[in-house]
């Protein structure tokens, strides 16, 4: 469990520092006195989607085993085939 944890701390602390995270951040960061408030909310919206979708990924390949993403996967995609059948009746 506490082998877990770490793992889960590391994917968090990997998303944050990704190469890509750390230039979006920049970006924001060296342009925010430039950018329109449309802009800047835009920039603060891509940088967040950004993270928020590593942080996930990362932290699903740290808590499941290959197998198990797979299966959730498939499950997934199960799922999503049934909802179309479902509307389209």
């Amino acid at each position: 469990m506490i082998a877990t944890l770490i793992a889960l701390q590391d994917a968090t602390k990997e998303a944050v520092m990704d190469r890509e995270s750390v230039s979006l951040a920049h970006e924001i960061f060296e342009n925010k006195d430039g950018w329109d408030e449309r802009e800047f909310a835009q920039a603060i919206f891509s940088y967040s989607a950004h993270l928020t979708a590593l942080t996930a990924t990362l932290v699903l390949n740290a808590a499941l085993t290959k197998s198990q993403l797979d299966e959730m996967i498939s499950t997934m995609k199960e799922m999503d085939s049934m909802g179309k059948d479902i509307t389209n009746e």
